[in-house]
């Protein structure tokens, strides 16, 4: 039996960062896989939004360092790595959300944070679940246009299955609306690159996973992805 708490933590248990524009050295170090670099940079960012408690778009900066350090330690399969990140990034979230409400990005940020740190603790969804699910759902409400937002409830979708109510068919239509909206997004390439491969649709997979890497040939994890991608 699935209960309700562990249909929502499904929705947004692995949903990656999708942020419309990441500071060129945190994109960097993301691209590459650099943990010691993100260390740093989420290390300097915490410090920085420590000393400006007041100010929301420190807190937004420091929630988006945790973001990132949680995606790629998930990328690398260090679930527990994640998980600290994801929670270290909340707190910093939570307050840039209740210093600027009407922001849909930051609402996106601590949906998306709160759904990294579910896959470590299948427990957490009980607590994280909800958070996970309404913010995303209140980023896209606040901002109707947005295409990190599609994005990120795209993302959920592919990790919910069909009978919850998710699904490859439905993700693949939200990335489709978030590339609608921002056609040049590497990211919403690789996504669907990793939607259509899903759906066994394996060379249109491959030519969106090579778009990405046209808009964007640095992200490590993009590449992989193409190359377990098989041509037919």
């Amino acid at each position: 039996m699935v209960f309700p708490h562990m249909r929502i933590w499904i929705l947004l248990a692995a949903v990656a960062c999708v942020a419309a524009e990441l500071p060129s050295e945190l994109k960097k170090a993301r691209d590459t896989q650099d943990r010691p670099a993100l260390d740093r940079l989420a290390g300097a960012a915490t410090a920085s939004a420590q000393a400006k408690p007041n100010d929301a778009n420190e807190q937004y900066s420091a929630a988006l360092a945790e973001l990132v350090r949680a995606e790629v330690a998930m990328e690398q399969k260090d679930k527990n790595a994640a998980r600290a990140a994801a929670e270290s990034g909340i707190s910093a979230a939570q307050r840039a959300v209740a210093l600027k409400p009407n922001s849909g990005e930051y609402h996106r940020i601590l949906g998306t944070l709160c759904g990294q740190v579910i896959p470590a603790n299948v427990l957490a969804g009980m607590k994280y679940g909800r958070c996970a699910l309404d913010e995303v759902s209140k980023a896209i409400e606040l901002e109707p246009k947005s295409g990190a937002a599609y994005l990120s409830r795209g993302v959920g979708n592919y990790y919910l299955p069909a009978s919850f109510g998710g699904g490859a068919d439905l993700a693949l239509k939200d990335i489709e609306k978030s590339l609608e909206l921002n056609p040049k997004d590497p990211d919403a390439w690789m996504w669907k690159g990793i939607v259509l491969r899903k759906l066994n649709r394996n060379p249109e997979a491959r030519k969106a996973l090579a778009r990405s890497l046209e808009l964007n040939s640095t992200r490590v994890w993009t590449r992989q992805q193409l190359e377990k991608t098989p041509e037919k």
